[in-house]
């Protein structure tokens, strides 16, 4: 969620017919703490402000159908309250609608829990979202304890719509 980066995002998407702009920050309390230094509200500052650079900057692509999708980092290891509390200010700033949803994106960044535990996060934030129609909830797992691919089995039993990975 870094400005320079955003723009230079932009930068490489002329000519490109449809794109997902992945915005994403660390959310954690460590990384809230040793990466940043800042409070929850400062971090959700920084969601909140990326986001609405990606909306500003939208127009500068008229030729491209851009989705967007935001990534609590390390959604495993952030109170699930507060990751809930940071996606619907994001999307609160996006505006999504039920015809074009945002993505938001819950990673398990670091395999913290068992699947079932990963699986109950995912079921509380789904339950507990205000506007759950206008967002797609996509999986990010690893596999860290060797559970990735259980993981994400009961996430998408949880509640999730998508899943993502890399390989």
């Amino acid at each position: 969620a870094r400005e320079h980066l955003i723009r230079r995002t932009f930068e490489s998407l002329e000519g490109v017919p449809t794109a997902i702009v992945h915005l994403y920050n660390s959310t954690s309390p460590l990384q809230r703490r040793v990466t940043f230094g800042k409070s929850k509200e400062e971090v959700k500052a920084i969601a909140v402000e990326g986001t609405k650079l990606v909306k500003g900057l939208v127009s500068t692509l008229p030729d491209t159908q851009i989705r967007f999708q935001y990534s609590p980092e390390s959604f495993s290891d952030t109170e699930v309250d507060y990751a809930l509390e940071i996606c619907e200010a994001v999307m609160e700033v996006w505006e999504p609608a039920e015809e074009e949803p945002i993505i938001l994106n819950l990673p398990a960044t670091v395999e913290v829990a068992t699947p079932n535990v990963h699986a109950d996060q995912i079921e509380w934030f789904c339950r507990h979202m205000k506007e759950r129609s206008k967002a797609i909830i996509s999986l990010h797992t690893h596999n860290d304890r060797g559970t990735g691919v259980a993981a994400t089995e009961l996430g998408m039993m949880a509640g999730a719509d998508r899943v993502e990975g890399t390989l």
